[in-house]
């Protein structure tokens, strides 16, 4: 695969990831799913897994895009870019977070 390629695939990890974890979280969970976080507590807890395996992944695809001292870097900085896409998107447009609910 080309470079290009596994940079998009680490972004869109990096992304689903921090959702992902986000989500896992009661008063984000509350906020996107307009429903009680008691309820879907073994949801919750199987975000917070999916999202660490996603963050791994998009470091595996970083990884595969370039040498591994580039490659930490860029991660590092996806990591960051997806965490304050994620903020944004729960203070303005908290519901665009739904798909990545997993219920």
């Amino acid at each position: 695969m080309s470079e290009a390629l596994w940079l998009t695939t680490a972004a869109a990890l990096s992304f689903s990831g921090m959702a992902w974890l986000a989500l896992a979280m009661e008063v984000h969970w509350g906020q996107v799913m307009h429903r009680p976080a008691a309820e879907a507590r073994s949801i919750r807890r199987a975000l917070r897994w999916v999202g660490a395996a996603a963050l791994v992944l998009s470091l595996l695809a970083c990884l595969l895009a370039d040498r591994p001292s580039m490659a930490v870097l860029v991660w590092v900085m996806l990591l960051a870019a997806s965490a304050v896409a994620v903020a944004m998107l729960l203070a303005w447009r908290a519901h665009w977070l739904r798909p990545w609910g997993l219920s």
